[in-house]
């Protein structure tokens, strides 16, 4: 029954670490940029787009689909580092246990 507790007590512990990164990966972000830099996309380890800035040389009112390309393409890859970065911190948590629900 003791190691019935140890074990409550490790993974109490492991959950209290887990939203401690949870958070301060909220504040880390990554950066992505499509077109030569002239497109760039930057998100947050919540995976969400927390700013988006297009050179001017980029907006061309004869050609808004490349535009519409080059946001999707930086914002995509944007979102995939900052998915890349939320598994690397937390498999260094974890130990490279699968635990689901915290990604």
């Amino acid at each position: 029954m003791k190691g019935m507790g140890n074990m409550m007590k490790q993974a109490q512990k492991l959950q209290s670490k887990m939203l401690k990164m949870q958070e301060e990966l909220a504040e880390k972000t990554v950066e992505s940029t499509a077109g030569g830099g002239m497109v760039k996309a930057v998100a947050n380890g919540r995976q969400q787009i927390v700013s988006i800035s297009l050179e001017k040389e980029v907006v061309d009112p004869e050609d808004i689909e490349m535009l519409q390309d080059l946001i999707l393409a930086a914002v995509n890859d944007a979102l995939n580092k900052a998915q890349e970065m939320v598994a690397s911190e937390m498999g260094k948590l974890t130990g490279g246990f699968n635990l689901p629900g915290f990604m």
